[in-house]
């Protein structure tokens, strides 16, 4: 996995930690392009507030700062560093996936009972 996927991945999950910054990316989902002012109006915190978190927000890539007129900057929703981190997690897991099918046929060797069965459940429980 290359070393910028892994940067991005985790300016991504550090930007969602936060309860503030995932109310502010779904005010934006759902309501559009908005300024500072406008997602304060929606939220329960000050405009500063919402100006320091969609600083963060901005420099992980998830939103984007459009200039209109008369100063006023909207913000919008970027998907590419999401992407990322989704397929980061994704390698992650197909990373895991081998081993513990390893670690479940040789506890199902170890109990008796015939892997493929095991396996064929494991599979049709996750499609």
């Amino acid at each position: 996995m290359p070393p910028d996927t892994e940067a991005v991945a985790e300016q991504v999950f550090t930007a969602l930690a936060d309860p503030t910054r995932r109310a502010i990316l779904a005010a934006l989902a759902s309501g559009g392009p908005a300024t500072a002012t406008d997602l304060a109006a929606r939220l329960p915190i000050t405009r500063q507030a919402i100006a320091k978190h969609l600083a963060l927000l901005t420099e992980a890539g998830l939103v984007t700062a459009e200039h209109g007129e008369r100063r006023r900057v909207r913000f919008r929703l970027r998907s590419a560093p999401m992407q990322v981190a989704q397929q980061f997690l994704a390698a992650l897991a197909r990373d895991w996936d081998r081993p513990l099918e390893a670690l479940t046929e040789h506890l199902d060797r170890s109990a008796g009972k015939p892997a493929t069965t095991r396996l064929e459940e494991a599979r049709s429980r996750h499609g």
